[in-house]
C-alpha cells in the first residue's frame, strides 16, 4: 500500500501501525517526530498535484479538517479517498479501525486496544464541573455542539457550556464567556496556541487549565495517555 494522510491524527495512527506505508502527509503532521515522507501542504490547502504525483493507493482524510473541493479533485484524478467522521470517542475507535484496515492492517494494533482499555476504566468523577473551551481568539471561538473534544472532556467530568449551541465552533464575545461563570476555562495549545502568558489573563477570576491539544483533539496513539494527561491538567487547575 501507498497511503497519503491529510489528517495529523491519522498520520500518527498509520505510521505507528504500518511503518513504511505512508508516502505523504501534511505540513501539520508532527507525529511521529521522525516521520520521513513527502509533505503535501496544509490540511486546508493540500497540493493536489503533488499528491497525484505520489501515485497513492489511498488518501485518508476527515470531513471536518479537509475541504470537499480538494477531495473531489483527488477523486477526479482517479485516487481513492477515505473520509472519516469523528465527533465522539466511540466513533474515533470505529473510524481508526476502518482506516487501519483499509491501509492493510490485519487487525487492531496493540495501542488501539490499550486506548480503548484506558478509556473504559475511567472512574466516575467525584463531581462534574462546567467549562468554556476556547479554541481561538481574535475572535474568540469555543467548542460548541457535537465535537470530539467535547465528548472527551465530558468523559473526564467536564461539561462545556456551549454543548447545545447551534454551531460546532461558535464565535462568542469574551464578555459573554466571562459572564457564563464556568467552574473553569480549558485552554488547549492547538489550534490556537494558548500559553500561560496568552489566554489566562482574559479570565482573571476563573481557574484556567492549560491542556495538550494533541491529547484533547487527536484520535490516534495519543489516546492511550490522554485520560491521564488531561486528568492531571484539569485537576491542577483547581489545585
Amino acid at each position: 500500500m501507498r497511503v497519503v494522510s491529510l489528517v495529523p491524527s491519522l498520520t500518527e495512527a498509520v505510521a505507528a501501525t504500518l511503518p513504511g506505508v505512508l508516502v505523504g502527509a501534511t505540513d501539520w503532521c508532527s507525529h511521529p517526530a521522525d516521520l520521513d515522507v513527502v509533505r503535501v501542504g496544509g490540511t486546508k490547502n493540500p497540493k493536489v498535484d503533488r499528491i497525484v504525483a505520489l501515485a497513492p493507493d489511498l488518501v485518508v482524510a476527515n470531513e471536518e479538517e479537509n475541504r470537499a473541493p480538494d477531495l473531489d479533485a483527488l477523486r477526479a484524478a482517479g485516487i481513492e479517498v477515505l473520509v472519516t467522521e469523528v465527533r465522539s470517542l466511540p466513533q474515533a475507535f470505529t473510524e481508526l479501525t476502518r482506516v487501519l484496515a483499509a491501509c492493510g492492517a490485519a487487525g487492531p494494533p496493540r495501542w488501539l486496544e490499550e486506548a480503548e482499555a484506558a478509556w473504559s476504566r475511567l472512574p466516575e468523577p467525584a463531581r462534574r464541573r462546567t467549562a468554556v473551551v476556547p479554541v481561538w481568539r481574535r475572535p474568540w471561538m469555543v467548542l460548541g455542539r457535537d465535537t470530539f473534544a467535547g465528548d472527551v472532556l465530558a468523559r473526564l467530568g467536564v461539561d462545556h457550556l456551549y454543548a447545545d449551541h447551534d454551531e460546532r465552533y461558535p464565535r462568542v464575545p469574551l464578555q459573554e464567556l466571562r459572564a457564563a461563570a464556568p467552574d473553569l476555562v480549558v485552554l488547549p495549545d492547538e489550534p490556537y496556541r494558548f500559553t500561560a502568558d496568552d489566554g489566562p489573563e482574559a479570565f482573571p477570576h476563573l481557574p484556567c487549565a492549560l491542556v495538550s491539544g494533541r491529547h484533547l483533539t487527536w484520535y490516534g496513539p495519543s489516546l492511550v495517555r490522554a485520560p491521564r494527561v488531561l486528568g492531571a491538567a484539569l485537576r491542577a487547575a483547581h489545585g
